[in-house]
């Protein structure tokens, strides 16, 4: 494993295997029969080791529900690997994985969804491009308008920053705009969400820089006082309650990829993501999945 391999095993303390004792009642009848009767809270722990694998902007929660889903399940072992460089599908396709955190489905794989998270476009502050519509967000990443001032903004060329390839993100932003393999090959490419910001905060002239980021750590940033603004989407702002209910039009999924064979294990851990104690620790990163 390479230096931009992260790399994390959890284990949990002072585990102790509790032994729950069967109440019985002796009954008097033709013959003797013992009834063994467990309280209704009783459940079974699941057991076992589980890797999960990633790229993408989902590792401090997908971290967080491993230590919590340990907590809950003592003799249960979770690795989280994250790679900027992995192929996260590919490695549980070949078993070298049990889960893929993804945004983008895969027929060959079982999918279950776990939360939203907004695309967000994000710019300099300086910029004073009013809005894009999805159309025009299109046409910028494939190359199509290369002038902020085409979009009622500075009169200054657009610097693209691209994310790179097998990142789930790019995936997702791809597929949702139809521009599937149509970014220009002279967009700049960077992995991280931070380098990312620091890059459209120093590119010169100020104005020209466009990037897409997670919608979380956009707003996060946005909130903090750096020099950068998201861009609204077809007269929407990009906001928590507009990609929950859909009307902002950049949203992904953050999905559990596994083998479609029975795992209890990677089962429980998705029922667990779903729990309300899972959700709890989803949110906050992204928007909880609600299942109707």
């Amino acid at each position: 494993m390479d230096s931009s391999t992260l790399s994390f095993r959890f284990r949990i303390p002072n585990r102790n295997f509790r032994a729950v004792s069967a109440c019985g009642s002796l009954l008097l009848a033709a013959g003797l029969v013992l009834a063994v009767a467990f309280p209704a809270w009783v459940r079974a722990e699941v057991s076992g080791n589980l890797v999960i694998v990633g790229n993408g902007p989902e590792l401090t929660t997908i971290e967080s529900l491993s230590r919590a889903f340990e907590k809950a399940n003592p003799r249960a072992y979770v690795d989280v690997i994250w790679d900027d460089h992995s192929k996260p599908v590919e490695m549980v396709k070949a078993g070298e994985a049990h889960i893929a955190v993804t945004g983008s489905e895969d027929s060959g794989l079982a999918a279950t969804q776990i939360a939203w998270d907004g695309i967000g476009i994000l710019v300099h502050l300086s910029n004073f491009t009013k809005e894009v519509t999805k159309q025009q967000v299109a046409d910028m990443f494939s190359g199509k308008v290369k002038e902020w001032s085409e979009l009622g903004g500075p009169e200054t060329k657009i610097l693209l920053i691209d994310r790179p390839k097998n990142q789930n993100i790019r995936d997702a932003f791809e597929r949702q705009l139809g521009i599937d393999g149509k970014i220009p090959d002279n967009a700049k490419v960077i992995a991280k969400d931070d380098k990312v910001i620091k890059t459209v905060v120093g590119t010169l002239p100020p104005m020209s820089a466009v990037a897409y980021i997670s919608l979380t750590q956009g707003l996060s940033v946005v909130t903090s006082g750096v020099a950068v603004r998201l861009l609204p989407v077809d007269r929407v702002e990009p906001e928590v309650p507009t990609v929950k209910d859909g009307r902002y039009p950049l949203r992904r999924p953050v999905l559990l990829l596994s083998k479609k064979d029975p795992n209890p294990l990677v089962e429980a851990f998705g029922q667990f993501a779903l729990s309300p104690a899972g959700r709890q620790i989803i949110a906050e990163s992204y928007i909880p999945f609600e299942r109707k």
